[in-house]
C-alpha cells in the first residue's frame, strides 16, 4: 500500500514538562515492531450537510469525552459489521454510504493496547437518540469540539473530512498523548468487510507497516 509520512508537527514525540519518569522509560524501551493489540474496535463518523455526527460517551474508555459512535469488535465480527452495530446500539441509527477511512493503533503506558478501524458514512436511517451508552450531538465542520475529545482526534479527523486515507500510531499515558505518527495512504489499509485477524497477520508479517 503506497504511503507518505506526514511531516512535523503531525509526527512527533511530546515529551515536555509533566511527562512522568515512568512514561519516559516506557518510550525509551517501546517499539512498534511486532506490535499486536490487546483489543480491536471501530469508530464511525457520519458527515453530511456540512456537519458531523458525534457522541458524548457515557461509559467505558473515554467516558465523558466526545467521539464518534464505536466500540470493541465481538468474536468473529468484521470491522464494518461492528461499526454498524455500535451506531445502532449507541444512538439508534443505521449508517449508510459507509467507507473505510483509516486505522489507528494505540499503546498506553500502563500496557493496554487497541487497534481501531475508522469509517466515514455519508448518511443514516433512523433518528439519532440518546441511550445509556451515549448522547448524540451534531457539530459544524468548522467548530468540532476538539478540546472535549481525545488529543489524537485533532491529528487525524481533519484527514477523514478530506477523504484522505491514513494510518496512525499513538502512545498515551492515561489521557495524555506522548507520541503520534500518521502516514497518508493511497487507499485505506483495510477492506470494509475483511476479518481483522487476517489483516493484522498480513500487516505485521514484516514488522511495522
Amino acid at each position: 500500500m503506497g504511503s507518505e509520512r506526514l511531516s512535523a508537527p503531525q509526527a512527533k514525540r511530546m515529551t515536555g514538562n509533566g511527562v512522568s519518569a515512568e512514561a519516559r522509560a516506557f518510550l525509551r524501551a517501546f517499539s512498534w515492531d511486532g506490535w499486536a493489540p490487546e483489543e480491536r474496535a471501530t469508530l464511525l463518523f457520519v458527515v453530511s450537510g456540512g456537519r458531523i455526527l458525534l457522541i458524548e460517551k457515557h461509559r467505558g474508555l473515554g467516558q465523558g469525552k466526545v467521539n464518534g459512535p464505536g466500540g470493541r469488535l465481538e468474536p468473529g465480527e468484521t470491522p464494518r459489521a461492528a461499526a454498524v452495530r455500535e451506531a445502532e446500539e449507541e444512538i439508534r441509527i443505521r449508517p449508510t454510504g459507509i467507507r473505510p477511512a483509516g486505522e489507528l493503533r494505540f499503546q498506553f503506558v500502563d500496557g493496554y493496547s487497541i487497534h481501531v478501524y475508522v469509517f466515514r458514512a455519508d448518511g443514516f436511517a433512523g433518528e439519532p437518540e440518546p441511550t445509556v451508552e451515549a448522547t448524540p450531538l451534531w457539530a459544524d465542520l468548522e467548530s468540532i469540539p476538539y478540546k472535549r475529545m481525545w488529543e489524537d482526534d485533532a491529528v487525524w479527523l481533519p484527514l477523514l473530512l478530506r477523504r484522505q486515507p491514513f494510518s496512525g500510531r499513538f502512545v498515551f499515558d492515561g489521557e495524555r498523548m506522548l507520541t503520534n505518527e500518521v502516514d497518508l495512504l493511497a487507499a485505506p489499509a483495510f477492506a470494509p468487510g475483511e476479518p481483522p485477524a487476517a489483516r493484522e497477520a498480513e500487516v505485521f508479517a514484516g514488522g511495522r507497516p
